[in-house]
C-alpha cells in the first residue's frame, strides 16, 4: 500500500500516512475552500488502510498505528471532516486495531487542547495530550 503525502499549503495541513511505519500525521493549519475534497482522500485512504489491517496482514500483527495531529488551526468545516477521521479511528479500535492519538497544542491554546478532549469524548477513543 502506498503513503499519501500531502504537502502543506496555506490553507491546507501536511498529512502524510505512511504504512510502512505505522505513523500517520495531519499538521498545520485547516480551513481549506473545499474541505469536502481535501478530506474525502484522506478517508478513502483510511478504508484502504482499514482493509489491509483488518485481514491481518502479518507484518501488521501486533503493531500499533500511532495518529499524530498537530493542529495550529481548523475551522468549523474542518472540524467535522476531523470527526469523520476520528469515527474511523474508532471502528479501527472496535475491531481490534491498535491506535494510539496524539493530539499536540501549544501551552496556552487552551481552546486546541477543550477540541481534542470533544473528539474524545464524542468518539470514545483514549487521546494523549501533548504540549508543546
Amino acid at each position: 500500500m502506498e503513503a499519501l503525502r500531502i504537502e502543506a499549503t496555506e490553507f491546507t495541513p501536511e498529512v502524510i500516512m505512511d504504512p510502512a511505519t505505522n505513523s500517520f500525521e495531519i499538521k498545520g493549519e485547516s480551513r481549506p475552500e473545499n474541505a469536502g475534497k481535501f478530506y474525502q482522500e484522506i478517508l478513502d485512504w483510511l478504508d484502504n488502510y482499514y482493509n489491509l489491517r483488518y485481514w491481518k496482514d502479518s507484518k501488521f500483527s501486533g503493531v500499533d498505528a500511532i495518529f499524530e495531529f498537530r493542529l495550529e488551526y481548523f475551522n468549523s468545516t474542518s472540524a467535522k471532516f476531523l470527526l469523520d477521521i476520528f469515527m474511523k479511528l474508532a471502528t479501527f479500535r472496535k475491531d481490534d486495531i491498535n491506535i494510539k492519538i496524539s493530539w499536540h497544542y501549544e501551552e496556552p491554546d487552551i481552546d486546541m487542547k477543550e477540541s481534542g478532549e470533544e473528539f474524545a469524548e464524542m468518539t470514545g477513543l483514549p487521546f494523549e495530550y501533548i504540549i508543546i
